[in-house]
């Protein structure tokens, strides 16, 4: 048993661990959203930028959950209280933004005639904008403190090379869709320059499920 458990450097049900993995990063969620549109808007490279925004906010979120965060936050309702609120506030804002953004350029679009592409997608530090999404985002947020680590063994010697064993796998994981999610909002870029009315559908319905988002992180519990 012991052999085995150093095998597995202390990760129970891998197998159930990875597919859980795969199935919750395929799930639409903010992240993805968020570089989608990037994606479609600003090109290849600038969504890599904003991508390597959720990879760090996944680190963070990682190493909070191994640091016990989680049973923090189950002693401390308050406090999850205030952090779900702060976040569920600010992915509210992102999707009414976009819309109010879909909305204005759509008008300006027709008041000119011209195909102004309205993927609501504000000129920021898509890095920075990214990071601070990834770390509101409900998913990632269940994930890591529910989920994750519910596969580390706590009888293993040295749990942190568990948690970099999962954090990997989760990075790959993550790697590989957004790879997949920036070439799609890139090969789509094309179709919304030239269809307005498409792409601010695009916008508008980001901005409808971020706010989706925000309502979901409101409601959540641990």
């Amino acid at each position: 048993m012991n052999a085995l458990m150093h095998a597995n450097f202390g990760i129970t049900d891998f197998w159930t661990f990875l597919l859980g993995t795969i199935f919750i990063v395929i799930l639409p969620g903010p992240n993805s959203m968020y570089v989608l549109s990037v994606a479609a808007q600003r090109g290849v490279r600038t969504a890599y930028q904003g991508a390597c925004g959720i990879f760090l906010g996944d680190i963070i979120l990682m190493v909070l959950s191994a640091c016990g965060v989680a049973s923090l936050l189950k002693t401390s309702p308050a406090l999850f209280h205030v952090i779900k609120f702060i976040g569920a506030a600010y992915l509210g804002w992102i999707g009414l933004q976009m819309l109010i953004g879909c909305w204005r350029k759509l008008r300006a679009g027709d008041a000119n005639g011209t195909a102004t592409p309205v993927v609501a997608v504000q000129e920021s530090n898509p890095f920075r904008k990214a990071l601070i999404i990834s770390l509101m985002n409900p998913k990632a947020i269940l994930f890591f403190i529910s989920f994750f680590i519910q596969f580390v063994d706590p009888q293993f010697h040295s749990p942190a090379i568990s948690f970099i064993g999962l954090g990997l796998i989760c990075q790959i994981c993550s790697f590989t869709y957004l790879t997949a999610i920036i070439f799609a909002g890139a090969r789509l870029a094309d179709a919304f320059r030239r269809r307005r009315r498409l792409s601010a559908g695009m916008g508008g319905g980001v901005g409808v499920m971020f706010i989706g988002f925000g309502a979901k992180l409101a409601t959540a519990t641990l």
